[in-house]
């Protein structure tokens, strides 16, 4: 199981340039601007996985949900032709 990642970063602003699941992936993105980039490993923490399932409903006064759908297709022949 995979639990680790690359970061690509930008040395002067410290801002990701993309995540890599492979080193040498990693190596190939520094390697476009090797003076500009940099690249680190990161870790994923791994813990237990808690389901939770919901008891009540609740909802809030006033709230209906969304309206009908409404059909905004012409059938053929109708309406006037576009031209671009």
């Amino acid at each position: 199981m995979m639990n680790e990642y690359w970061v690509v970063m930008n040395n002067k602003t410290g801002k990701v340039i993309c995540h890599c699941s492979d080193v040498n992936d990693a190596i190939m993105m520094v390697s476009f601007e090797p003076d500009k980039r940099s690249y680190r490993r990161q870790r994923f923490v791994l813990d237990q996985v808690v389901d939770i399932t919901s008891t009540t409903d609740k909802q809030l006064p006033g709230q209906i949900g969304l309206p009908a759908a409404q059909d905004l297709y012409l059938s053929e022949g109708q309406g006037e032709p576009i031209i671009v």
